[in-house]
């Protein structure tokens, strides 16, 4: 079983403001994104995608409705694939967030909600709910799921066995590609690709 997990390209936003569930925009073309990720994908040599499965925030679904269409294969959007939600810091600039409330939500990194949205934990079961729903549809496999840096680091965490703390330190460039692969005989996950 392959999954492609693809992060969404450069969004319409400065620098530094926090974005989780808030539909923004994408800062290029989709079309344009599309076609330069599927000459990446092509010099990796990734197998064309049975299905394309997305976040339905725009900045992920607007690329997988190209990605769809240029692989001629069936798209899905689900909401366990949607970016963490911050709650009250959606949109803010990181550095205009209380330093406070962000160093307690440091000190109790899995289950703070200083924000009022989502702990790290009921963000990781959501997605850990997609991940074992998709694990049992073999035939989706090679899929593409374009996506969020938090989901694809709640993926690689839980398929890795990698504690999340870990794959946070791991880069996620916008745009990127994350490759996993499961052998069915043995239901090991293995890594082929990060950051591609």
């Amino acid at each position: 079983m392959d999954i492609v997990l693809i992060r969404h390209p450069a969004v319409a936003l400065d620098a530094g403001v926090c974005y989780g569930h808030s539909d923004v925009a994408l800062a290029e073309d989709a079309e344009i994104s599309s076609t330069t990720l599927a000459l990446r994908l092509a010099t990796l040599q990734i197998p064309a995608p049975r299905v394309v499965l997305s976040s339905p925030l725009k900045r992920c679904s607007a690329l997988a409705s190209e990605l769809a269409a240029d692989f001629g294969c069936a798209l899905s959007h689900d909401d366990c694939l949607k970016e963490m939600n911050f709650g009250d810091w959606e949109a803010q600039r990181w550095d205009a967030i209380d330093r406070e409330l962000l160093d307690d939500w440091a000190s109790n990194f899995e289950h703070a909600r200083a924000h009022g949205g989502e702990s790290v934990a009921q963000f990781a079961a959501r997605v850990r709910v997609w991940l074992d729903a998709f694990v049992q549809t073999r035939e989706l496999s090679p899929a593409y799921v374009v996506t969020h840096a938090g989901v694809m680091r709640v993926i690689a965490s839980l398929v890795l066995e990698v504690p999340l703390e870990r794959c946070l330190r791991w880069s996620l460039e916008t745009g990127c590609v994350v490759w996993l692969r499961r052998d069915d005989a043995t239901q090991q996950w293995s890594l082929v690709r990060w950051n591609a």
